[in-house]
């Protein structure tokens, strides 16, 4: 069980700090199409893949001390800001999660927003079907956020860079 809290906070403290839930929830579910052995479970939600368990578990995380979780009044909203406590690098020193090239993936990751990784994931949620039908999808489940035809081919290359980096 502790293995997959593990591998939550290794994300975290490869990334070092990821600012938003939404972010967070994006990177994982896109490192997870990339392969790398995330095991929470994500459904398509208003804003994309989601994982109620991966909410829990970051929740969970907060709790036994391991991250730290910052709420920021920010405009109209909250923002939350996640990194590692002195506990956290403790834990996973003891619990040594080895996910190769994860880091490098999820760096690049940290440095779009979090609209731009929500059309990422969306896209990866329907790589099994054509890229057409994908941008129908797109277009219609997502119209509020209006993304361009050339947003959804920078998200297509952007993935292709991803699998480059995460080596698969």
């Amino acid at each position: 069980m502790l293995k997959d809290h593990a591998k939550i906070i290794h994300a975290i403290a490869a990334s070092e700090e990821i600012i938003g839930r939404k972010k967070l929830q994006k990177m994982v579910y896109i490192a997870k199409k990339l392969a790398f052995p995330f095991q929470e479970r994500f459904q398509f939600h208003f804003y994309g893949p989601y994982s109620e368990e991966l909410t829990l578990r970051v929740e969970e995380l907060c709790n036994m001390g391991f991250l730290d979780e910052v709420k920021e009044k920010k405009g109209g909203y909250y923002q939350y800001r996640y990194t590692l406590t002195e506990n956290g690098r403790e834990f996973l020193s003891l619990n040594e999660v080895s996910m190769p090239n994860l880091q490098e993936c999820l760096t690049d990751m940290n440095c779009q927003n979090a609209r731009f990784l929500e059309l990422v994931s969306t896209v990866l949620y329907f790589d099994n079907l054509p890229k057409e039908e994908v941008k129908e999808k797109i277009f219609t489940l997502k119209s509020k956020q209006r993304y361009t035809d050339e947003e959804v081919e920078t998200a297509y290359q952007y993935i292709a860079n991803l699998r480059e980096k995460a080596g698969h």
